[in-house]
């Protein structure tokens, strides 16, 4: 990742959506977006609701304090209401790489042209401006819907990670590691590009 770029998170603006950075008062417009599918009962991943909106975003924002971590609100443009939440981390500026992840949609949003969207500028915004040769994206082994998700952008799958977390309900996860590189970048902003014509 270039020198030149600021390690503060940016604002990427679409057509459909707007990626702001999460902010430290977002918490029930977070609680509002999962309530929407009561997302926070999802045994496959890790969803704000009412007891844990405050320490999920004060982990965000301790990321980005360190340099890691780019969070933002997924903002809908034609409302202005957050329908959910997504973050770069695991940013690696030496070897630029970074892990897309943490990332949720309200139920009505799901498979819709917001999010093709929203990884559309996400992936544009680490290849082309950070320069990244590089990015992850790692799901829950029992995650069929990410998976299949993760595969539609372009990303190819990488292997399983042997118990690489343990959820909060105390159940040693298996992951899987999906990545897209420079190299591929090219083909996967076409066929993205392609589908959000297509909606």
């Amino acid at each position: 990742m270039n020198d030149t770029s600021s390690h503060s998170t940016p604002t990427l603006t679409g057509d459909i959506v707007e990626l702001r950075p999460l902010r430290a008062d977002d918490a029930s417009a977070l609680i509002d977006a999962a309530a929407d599918g009561q997302l926070w009962h999802l045994k496959v991943t890790v969803v704000p609701g009412p007891g844990t909106a405050d320490a999920y975003i004060d982990k965000a924002l301790e990321g980005e304090r360190a340099g890691t971590v780019m969070p933002f609100a997924i903002v809908q443009r034609a409302t202005g209401r957050v329908i959910g939440s997504t973050r770069f981390w695991k940013l690696d500026r030496a070897n630029r790489k970074l892990e897309i992840g943490h990332t949720w949609l309200s139920a009505s949003m799901q498979r819709s042209a917001a999010n093709t969207e929203a990884k559309y500028l996400l992936l544009t915004y680490a290849f082309d401006t950070l320069q990244c040769v590089r990015v992850q994206f790692t799901t829950d082994e029992l995650n069929e819907k990410s998976r299949a998700a993760i595969l539609r952008i372009g990303a190819k799958q990488e292997g399983i990670v042997r118990n690489e977390r343990i959820m909060p309900d105390g159940r040693k996860r298996n992951s899987v590691r999906f990545s897209i590189i420079d190299d591929e970048w090219p083909d996967v902003r076409a066929n993205l590009k392609a589908r959000l014509k297509s909606r």
